[in-house]
């Protein structure tokens, strides 16, 4: 079986990040802004202290020779040799060179700030980021299902900053990080990888890798450094649904399959569809929702509980039906699966 690994040449490759809350523009007049700050305080100094200073053609220091020394001072190092003695000419090099000098500076900063810096701040970026991550979900893949995925953890009200989205393609992590999501662009079949977004600490795992073998590879991975996480894994071949749990998923879903049930459903009755599409969306007048057994609850029957309509309890990772004996008197332990208000309590839609 031939593994595919999605590639990893983006110069973000491999370090862990989240949209910066503030905007590029923003930034960059703050950087700006920074820079002429420092001049302004430099010239201010100069002018206060000018007395200290001396012009060897004149002997008189004028704003433009401050505003000349201050230029000089602070973009260059080495002076004196060859200096302009002319209004003009001080001028010319304040408003004209200057500037020039500056971006020639700023190209060689940007090429140590590549081959160098950005790594450290990179790094100390991802630090932080790694330090918040605790209880988080992690989606590995972000194509079609990996997106509706994370718009529904979404819309039923997670935290994007709870969401670490993991895959190859910069393309596709741009568009997590406008959700606001921690996006790291790597192979999540390596034990790095998953390591890097604190796998040890997360809460769940969503696998949709685009490719069955690919996604199997990255829930063994997945379940050798976190025995206990539950891990949701999406297969589109019937066929690999049991190496699929094999290999450790917590959850196997067929998109296919699921496709037929809703298909299948429909020609029993063109409601029938409708309602299941409206249990599995957040935005729907009913949802299903799981949970532990209350303590109030426990010796009640199933049919008892106010929270929902209880359709079935799990008991020992054992389904029990609503109809069955069993479900008459709740247990310490037990979760139930119940049908719950939906987010849409309008009334304008007839009732499902």
């Amino acid at each position: 079986m031939r593994i595919h690994r999605p590639p990893a040449s983006s110069p973000t490759a491999g370090f862990l990040r989240r949209r910066s809350s503030m905007p590029m523009w923003l930034d960059l007049t703050w950087r700006v802004g920074l820079v002429f700050g420092l001049i302004a305080l430099v010239l201010l100094l100069h002018w206060v202290g000018r007395d200290g200073l001396k012009d060897n053609h004149d002997d008189q220091i004028s704003f433009i020779d401050v505003l000349y020394f201050t230029t000089v001072t602070v973009t260059t190092v080495g002076y004196g040799d060859i200096v302009p003695v002319t209004p003009e000419a001080r001028l010319f090099e304040s408003l004209v060179v200057t500037p020039i000098r500056l971006f020639v500076w700023l190209i060689f900063l940007g090429t140590a700030y590549n081959l160098f810096f950005r790594n450290i701040i990179y790094r100390w970026r991802m630090a932080r980021i790694q330090a918040d991550l605790h209880n988080h979900i992690i989606v590995t893949g972000f194509g079609t299902s990996g997106q509706e995925a994370v718009h529904e953890l979404l819309a039923r009200g997670t935290d994007p900053r709870e969401i670490v989205v993991i895959d190859g393609s910069e393309k596709a992590l741009a568009l997590a990080e406008e959700l606001g999501c921690n996006i790291l662009c790597g192979d999540s079949t390596r034990d790095r990888t998953l390591k890097d977004v604190a796998i040890d600490r997360a809460r769940s795992m969503i696998v949709s890798a685009g490719r069955d073998d690919t996604s199997i590879l990255i829930t063994l991975t997945a379940r050798h450094l976190a025995p206990r996480l539950p891990i949701s894994i999406v297969v589109r071949n019937e066929d690999n649904e049991l190496p699929a749990r094999q290999a450790g998923a917590t959850t196997v879903i067929n998109p296919v399959s699921f496709a037929g049930l809703l298909l299948a459903g429909s020609t029993s009755g063109r409601h029938v569809a409708d309602y299941m599409a409206d249990l599995a969306a957040s935005g729907g007048r009913v949802k299903l929702n799981e949970r532990l057994v209350l303590a109030e609850e426990i010796g009640r029957p199933l049919s008892a509980i106010r929270t929902g309509l209880g359709v079935r309890i799990y008991r020992d990772d054992r389904p029990i039906g609503f109809w069955e004996e069993e479900a008459k008197r709740l247990q310490t332990g037990d979760v139930i699966i119940e049908i719950a208000q939906g987010d849409d309590t309008g009334t304008s839609r007839p009732p499902s």
